[in-house]
């Protein structure tokens, strides 16, 4: 048997190892700019979680192992916090082509900074001022930073809040989500397992306050909640907040009205439930619900008195238009934290072949969700360490907000390099929401 705590060291003392790292390839840039090879990418199976120890339906035990996601580069910290002054005056030469930018968007001759001031005296973006973030120019990249950092700084000041993600129910689900590996249609060799036992659970909400975390996510993979996984977090989550300074979202599937009013009485503080694209692109990715679906249940998490947690995955074959009507739709149903993703293709599921993200395009993704959504939370969630890579520290420009540790069923970077980044940025990490906003 093995504690959380073996498996965090042994996860930790690997560091970046050469041998697990791949190479960037300078191959034809594909739809979205993408220079790396595709294989380099793309996750020959998911990676499992924590390394607990799961009982099987026939009463045995087995470890669930990880395996690390492919990293395109190791992280090398910066000697520094980036001035204001460089993010507005240097530039980013990629080599690669200009896209066509609408006439009005700053590339035209106006200024990124302009959006910052129209954000911040309370003039919400356009549309069309939220396109032309994701199709600027890559020399442009620094100045969007530079934007969406003074929206960033105003509401949140240089704090970095972590969430720490435990996956109390993996596979099972009869959904039928073409990015994910526990859905009903993917052949990735995952673990399967029911809701974990109460030890299980507060064995990670410890985990998650000694790594510096602010909330602690329960996540399920299933339609919606059953009687018995409703009563497992109706009991836990009191006990969880008795020990551990933590928040508590639950992250259960679709909710009806009833099931919400119960979490809010248990204690949850938020819900997560993604709205994953545009409501124009949802049919493209799953069949089994609807966006409809999604948003009802947001409403019934309101209803109850509960917070909002809500995003989506960044490269599933969406267009631009597709990103920004969901970075809209999150606005119009004020939702407090916007956890975003770039997909890892995971093989085995519809999406395996996916791979068109690069490393400046996620970075303005991730401003223009800062543009658009001034003052709320922006995570930068799964994927970072595989499409972010050596940029990664440049998303905290835009977000306030990341997992620390493992993800669902793929592995994060080592804690340990995440306080680094935050630290080398200039950064601190919190668990309050007030913050100093100098």
């Amino acid at each position: 048997n093995q504690s959380l705590h073996e498996n965090q060291s042994r996860r930790e003392s690997k560091g970046n190892d050469p041998a697990s790292i791949a190479h960037f390839s300078g191959a034809k840039p594909e739809k979205r700019g993408s220079g790396f090879d595709p294989e380099s990418t793309k996750a020959s199976a998911p990676c499992y979680h924590l390394g607990l120890e799961i009982p099987t339906k026939h009463g045995q035990s087995t470890t669930v192992k990880r395996r690390k996601h492919t990293k395109q580069e190791s992280y090398e910290p910066h000697p520094g916090p980036i001035s204001e002054f460089h993010l507005h005056s240097l530039k980013v030469n990629t080599g690669m082509s200009s896209p066509v930018i609408p006439a009005n968007s700053p590339s035209a001759g106006h200024s990124w900074n302009a959006l910052a001031d129209q954000v911040l005296a309370g003039d919400p973006l356009t549309q069309d001022q939220a396109m032309s973030v994701l199709a600027a120019p890559d020399d442009d990249l620094l100045e969007i930073l530079g934007a969406a950092f003074r929206v960033r700084r105003q509401y949140f000041g240089k704090t970095v809040q972590l969430y720490f993600l435990m996956n109390a129910k993996s596979g099972l689900c009869p959904e039928d989500c073409h990015y994910c590996s526990q859905s009903k249609i993917s052949s990735a060799e995952i673990p399967k397992y029911n809701i974990l036992s109460r030890d299980k659970l507060l064995e990670g909400a410890k985990l998650a306050a000694e790594q510096k975390a602010k909330t602690y996510c329960i996540v399920i993979s299933a339609r919606g909640p059953n009687e018995r996984e409703m009563k497992a977090v109706e009991t836990i989550v009191p006990e969880i907040k008795e020990k551990y300074d933590l928040k508590i979202c639950a992250c259960l599937g679709l909710l009806d009205d009833d099931q919400a009013n119960r979490l809010k009485v248990a204690g949850v503080d938020r819900v997560n439930h993604n709205l994953n694209t545009g409501e124009s692109h949802y049919g493209d990715i799953c069949t089994t619900h609807t966006f409809a679906d999604r948003v009802e249940t947001l409403h019934s998490v309101r209803r109850a008195g509960m917070e909002l947690c809500s995003g989506g995955i960044i490269g599933m074959g969406e267009q631009n238009e597709h990103l920004v009507e969901m970075a809209m739709a999150l606005r119009d149903l004020e939702v407090e934290s916007i956890p975003l993703n770039f997909l890892i293709p995971i093989e085995g599921t519809p999406l395996e072949q996916r791979s068109e993200l690069t490393p400046n395009y996620c970075l303005k993704a991730l401003a223009m969700f800062r543009l658009v959504n001034p003052d709320r939370e922006l995570r930068i969630a799964g994927g970072r360490e595989v499409h972010l890579r050596s940029l990664q520290p440049l998303g905290l420009y835009a977000a306030n907000s990341v997992f620390v540790g493992d993800y669902l069923t793929t592995d994060g970077q080592a804690p340990d390099e995440d306080y680094r980044m935050i630290e080398d940025l200039g950064f601190e990490v919190t668990r309050h929401d007030e913050v100093s906003c100098g």
